[in-house]
């Protein structure tokens, strides 16, 4: 009996995983496992929560509902709560696996967590086995390789979509063999070191994790509202679900594959027209995967306040007072203080209010920036760790930003995104009796 491992992690989704396709083609039976990693939710050197109870609410909602969805296929997920070096190989053990099957890491801590994985499997005689997963275009068909791919996004952008393809999606399983599977266990908020948060009845969207979401979400935003066909127009919307696509927090868990959107927003495009607001999710994905790239290709300078430049930039002594006031929408800068209030009750924040709170981080308080992106580590339900220090380091002007220091005039940008100033009273309201 060749049994193998599954090791879940941010890939949580039955469709176009290649992974899973793979391990079940090398095996008879496969054991799918999903490790809640203590060191994900311990307190950073900034001082705040790798992980906050929003995200890990959404994280343990995405587990479930993978485990249901295996199920109905006849298997499950075994879901254990450690470090992954020691969780992982007890399975090999226990389940006599010869091979584990994992999503391939490009960042220095999941790197580091996967070598130590690698190596204690090696001690059991067991083979690891990875692939890429998370990205629209696949690493390998660039037409550079990752050491030699332009510091500049309009470069890499242009090139890549005139000499890459993007590859077809992998078809869904429509069976899996596994021994039985017990009943999930999930870790509960207090056992991960959390507090439950209601996420707040204004938010932009109740959202809910896990790949029957994140589908219905997309058949949602294409489909049944065709509000796809002026995101381009809408993007930089700060109120309601429809604005923008939402797909991010999804995508961030690995429920929702780029390379699935990709070829439903054809079939979408088939049906009712291609345009330029059709083109722009497509353009936002590449700025997803080029994050991912550039993280390969820049390892840890990424988490350095002197970023992917090496470029020193004018800082404040650390005032953890203006840092506060920042965090709870109390500068004294209404478009400031609506987005972060938003941010703090409901773990998201549209693009748009993204730059600003970090222009104005960066360049008016002249804070480190690696702060703020450290609280939106903790904060945000679509953190992604490339997209996030990626955007921050850009922000800051020691990034992949060819022009850099990028300064947002707030006034200016409250008046041209937040002209009536809805959404300032929408979250400054409460606060200002």
């Amino acid at each position: 009996m060749k049994r193998v491992v599954v090791w879940f992690k941010t890939d949580l989704r039955l469709h176009d995983n290649e992974t899973l396709v793979k391990a079940i083609a090398k095996s008879d039976e496969i054991i799918p496992v999903y490790c809640f990693d203590e060191a994900q939710f311990k307190e950073t050197e900034f001082g705040f929560q790798k992980t906050g109870s929003f995200r890990a609410q959404f994280l343990l909602e995405s587990v479930a509902d993978l485990d249901k969805n295996l199920r109905a296929l006849g298997s499950g997920l075994i879901v254990v709560k450690g470090k992954p070096e020691i969780e992982i190989p007890k399975m090999v053990q226990e389940y006599k696996a010869y091979k584990v099957f994992a999503k391939r890491e490009v960042t220095y801590e999941e790197n580091e967590t996967e070598n130590l994985v690698k190596s204690e499997l090696f001690k059991l005689r067991c083979e690891f086995e990875t692939y890429s997963t998370s990205t629209l275009y696949h690493a390998e068909d660039l037409p550079f390789s990752i050491k030699d791919i332009p510091d500049v996004f309009t470069n890499f952008r242009k090139k890549t979509e005139k000499d890459a393809k993007i590859r077809s999606v992998f078809e869904m399983p429509l069976s899996i063999k596994s021994p039985e599977i017990p009943e999930i266990v999930l870790p509960t908020l207090e056992e991960l070191g959390l507090e439950k948060s209601t996420i707040d009845s204004r938010a932009v969207l109740q959202f809910k994790g896990g790949e029957t979401e994140a589908l219905h979400r997309m058949n949602h935003y294409f489909f049944d509202t065709k509000s796809i066909s002026k995101y381009k127009d809408t993007r930089n919307g700060m109120i309601g679900a429809e604005y923008s696509s939402k797909f991010s927090a999804w995508l961030a868990l690995g429920c929702l594959s780029p390379r699935e959107i990709y070829y439903e927003l054809k079939k979408y495009e088939a049906q009712y027209g291609a345009n330029e607001s059709t083109y722009w999710l497509v353009f936002e994905l590449l700025w997803r995967d080029y994050f991912r790239f550039m993280m390969k290709k820049y390892h840890t300078k990424f988490f350095q306040q002197n970023g992917i430049q090496n470029k020193a930039i004018e800082t404040n002594k650390h005032n953890s007072r203006q840092l506060q006031n920042w965090i709870d929408g109390k500068t004294g800068v209404d478009f400031v203080d609506a987005n972060m209030l938003e941010l703090k009750l409901t773990g998201f924040m549209s693009n748009r209010g993204r730059q600003n709170v970090a222009s104005y981080l960066c360049n008016d308080l002249k804070l480190d920036w690696r702060y703020g992106a450290a609280y939106f580590e903790q904060q945000l339900i679509d953190y992604d760790v490339c997209s996030n220090w990626g955007n921050w380091a850009y922000l800051a002007g020691v990034g992949n930003d060819p022009r850099g220091n990028r300064y947002f005039n707030i006034e200016k940008q409250a008046q041209d995104y937040d002209k009536n100033a809805e959404y300032r009273k929408l979250w400054l309201t409460d606060f200002l009796k």
